[in-house]
């Protein structure tokens, strides 16, 4: 197992490439779903931070609240992939709805996107239907293709 200062930049730099995660939640009933995300990841040498700009409908309020962590994978048709395992906190006050909306419109390219080109977020950072995730790593795996394909790179493994 690796120090989270080695997997890390390794981890951001392969999921800000591939963009975009399937993620699941679990129900209170210990029922898996997934959806497709779009997560923005932040290291500053010490905490890896992930933020989910995302619509806080009833399904993903309630997984949440019954279990608060996720599972979040990438694939390319390389064979890279990484994934993380982390524990989440809704984003609800308006000042850090605001900060997610700026972080993300001013993200770096090509995570970064004006949320405001989504229809439900029309109404802006502040409306009801745009909320967010605050990610805190406890797992992560980065897997370059090369691993499986040719059985020749690095397999990064960290875990809090």
């Amino acid at each position: 197992m690796s120090a989270l200062a080695d997997v890390a930049p390794a981890f951001v730099d392969m999921a800000h490439r591939i963009v975009w995660a399937s993620v699941a939640t679990v129900d209170a009933d210990g029922r898996p779903r997934s959806r497709v995300l779009h997560p923005l990841w932040e290291w500053d040498g010490t905490t890896l931070t992930g933020w989910i700009a995302t619509g806080p409908t009833p399904i993903k309020r309630a997984h949440i609240a019954a279990h608060p962590d996720v599972s979040l994978n990438y694939w390319d048709p390389t064979q890279d992939t990484c994934s993380c395992e982390a524990t989440v906190e809704w984003v609800f006050d308006d000042d850090e709805r605001v900060a997610l909306w700026e972080r993300f419109k001013n993200g770096p390219a090509p995570v970064g996107y004006d949320p405001a080109i989504i229809e439900p977020w029309a109404g802006g950072p502040t409306s009801q239907a745009f909320a967010g995730w605050k990610l805190s790593p406890t797992r992560l795996r980065v897997m370059p293709g090369t691993v499986m394909t040719q059985g020749s790179g690095g397999l990064l493994t960290w875990h809090g």
